[in-house]
């Protein structure tokens, strides 16, 4: 009855959060004590495992909301401005440095971990220069989206905050060997990425014979150079503290030298001291920015509900152990690795809440009967995951960037799909060969 329950709980869960039928928070919070209940569960019961899935997911919440703070304030202060500017007028209007380009400043750009402010920074930045030399805007999309996919692997963003709020271990700790996988994907992105340039360098010079080049507009590299510096107004604030501030930030994470929330509770009242001195003017960037943190904050709390019904009551254990009776004996210790390499088109199908939140304890419990650790489990199915998550359809940035480059969501799916998988695939492979599952 639990494994029929449980089932019962993460299925519709699922299928509420792909249908868009209900915001994470409402499903996660709801559903479960609807299933508690019929389970046979007492109130004083649930509240037990309530609080007992608060206490995992407190160290999380805390440390999102510090950060999500603390890098939306620094891009509003356009601390990365001058360094797309640069990038930009180096290529020289060269397709395949361009390229390159692109997938390194997605890369640096999406530190912060937040999808649409990458976008909003470097798609207005970039697309005047790929309609200029006629490049399509579907390239320079798939670049972003597999940079960024690897790069969001940092603690404080998305995938690893909830894995953390699953497993109870810090997503700092976590990030910390992943490291290595991120450099080694970020340095495969950038051949990757000349390897495309030479590739739409072919077709740009094919189309031009032909007069056929569809994305090529009238614009100049002058009017480029003008177009990206938008003056004093954009110029950014105390630049080399701001710089040094992210740098120092990253590395007592990347060495655990403070607890992750700590980390970000000092950046952000640092950040806060030097570029707003005036305590009217802190609160009124934090109200500004106070919406994403607490929407971010709220859906890790709605998991830990959720997670903490569905572990306490024994539920996600009763499933483990049917789903081994089915499985063959031989695929359970590896199970974690076979979601890894299909992570790109689970989350093509699925949303990322669905997959964390619903797949990994699943997995996580199954292959534990086989003596693998919860953290191979998490290393296997997040790094396998983030390469598609700017290809889906239900990540909400992807939309905006969709409007941002003027695109439409089939062809990028059509154009970025394989390509990404192929990234995706990659990396997990990375991942294998660095022993960490």
């Amino acid at each position: 009855m639990l494994t029929l329950i449980g089932l019962l709980i993460i299925i519709t869960i699922v299928a509420l959060l792909m249908t868009g039928k209900s915001n994470p928070i409402l499903a996660m919070s709801i559903i479960p004590l609807i299933g508690a209940l019929i389970a046979g569960f007492s109130i004083s019961e649930i509240s037990t495992f309530f609080e007992a899935g608060m206490m995992k997911v407190t160290k999380v919440a805390v440390m999102f909301l510090f950060a999500i703070l603390f890098f939306s304030i620094l891009k509003e202060l356009h601390i990365f401005d001058p360094m797309i500017r640069h990038l930009v007028k180096l290529t020289r209007g060269n397709v395949v440095l361009v390229a390159m380009m692109t997938a390194l400043i997605a890369a640096i750009v999406h530190l912060d971990g937040s999808g649409a402010a990458t976008f909003l920074i470097i798609i207005p930045a970039l697309l005047p220069l790929y309609k200029k030399l006629g490049m399509s805007p579907y390239l320079m999309l798939l670049l972003m989206a597999g940079s960024m996919g690897i790069m969001n692997m940092v603690p404080w963003g998305g995938p690893l905050g909830r894995a953390s709020a699953v497993t109870g271990i810090e997503a700092s700790i976590l990030w910390q060997n992943i490291i290595p996988v991120q450099i080694v994907g970020i340095i495969g992105m950038m051949a990757f990425a000349a390897i495309m340039g030479l590739r739409e360098k072919k077709r740009i010079q094919a189309a031009a014979i032909n007069g056929t080049t569809p994305f090529e507009q009238d614009c100049t590299l002058s009017d480029l150079a003008e177009d990206t510096d938008d003056g004093e107004a954009r110029k950014p604030k105390n630049f080399w503290f701001n710089i040094a501030l992210i740098l120092i930030s990253i590395i007592c994470l990347a060495f655990g030298l403070f607890s992750a929330p700590y980390v970000f509770m000092i950046a952000l009242s640092l950040v806060l001291l030097v570029n707003f001195p005036r305590p009217r003017q802190q609160v009124e960037v934090i109200s500004r920015h106070a919406p994403q943190a607490l929407n971010m904050v709220a859906i890790i709390f709605a998991a830990g509900a959720f997670l903490g019904i569905l572990s306490e009551s024994g539920m996600l254990k009763a499933i483990a152990l049917d789903l081994i009776h089915i499985l063959p004996p031989t695929w359970v210790g590896s199970l974690h690795i076979a979601v890894g390499l299909l992570g790109v088109p689970l989350d093509i199908f699925t949303s990322t809440d669905a997959y964390y939140f619903a797949l990994l304890p699943v997995i996580g419990e199954v292959t534990a009967t086989a003596g693998v650790s919860i953290d191979s489990v998490v290393y296997a199915m997040a790094i396998g995951n983030n390469a598609g998550t700017f290809v889906s359809p239900f990540s909400p940035a992807t939309w905006l960037a969709m409007g941002l480059a003027g695109t439409d969501m089939g062809k990028h799916l059509k154009y970025s799909f394989g390509w990404i998988w192929l990234v995706g695939l990659f990396v997990v492979a990375a991942g294998y060969f660095m022993g960490l599952y």
